[in-house]
């Protein structure tokens, strides 16, 4: 496979934008795009990624940030836990806020240095930084979310998951998702 076609498989599909119609009302436009030259969507993550292997963050590429952007968030999420076959709750991996606008992406293992001015939170082990995935059972899904945003957010301190969704409440302008799957011995 090219590396054009997995780049091209891998680009989400799921990114919207609330765009202004002269009546006043907003609809959604794709914009933000969202992908990894280590997985394509809905594909197997590598173990390099996991616990299983370094537990290095995965490389993410992302375009077709809006204007008006004044600074990018990133969650990422697990909503099969503990037991796909029987959910009970979304395990957090990671929380970053305060990406700058004007990055382009993260390389591998950037959870170890972050740009300039982005900020953490914590994830479900409840520490700060990257947990790669590490299920207990059966194959689960990690949505990796990026958010445009319309705003550079205050010092959150270190906010879970559920503090960040919050403060960006009314300043989303777009976002994008990225599904990587894992099951472990496999």
């Amino acid at each position: 496979m090219t590396l054009a076609r997995l780049l091209s498989r891998a680009t989400l599909v799921l990114a919207t934008a609330l765009v202004a119609t002269p009546g006043g009302a907003k609809e959604p436009r794709m914009t933000l795009h969202l992908s990894s030259t280590a997985f394509a969507h809905e594909a197997p993550m590598p173990a390099r990624l996991t616990c299983d292997g370094e537990d290095r963050s995965p490389a993410l590429q992302w375009s077709g940030v809006p204007d008006g952007t004044r600074s990018l968030a990133l969650v990422v999420d697990d909503p099969d836990a503990p037991d796909p076959a029987a959910p009970r709750m979304t395990w957090v991996h990671w929380v970053i806020y305060n990406l700058p606008a004007t990055a382009a992406g993260l390389a591998e293992g950037a959870s170890r240095q972050l740009p300039a001015g982005t900020r953490e939170g914590v994830n479900d082990w409840g520490r700060t930084g990257y947990g790669g995935p590490c299920p207990p059972v059966g194959r689960h899904r990690y949505f990796h979310k990026l958010y445009a945003l319309d705003v550079v957010l205050p010092d959150l301190g270190q906010p879970d998951k559920a503090r960040l969704m919050k403060a960006m409440e009314g300043h989303i302008l777009a976002h994008a998702a990225l599904v990587g799957t894992y099951q472990r011995g496999h």
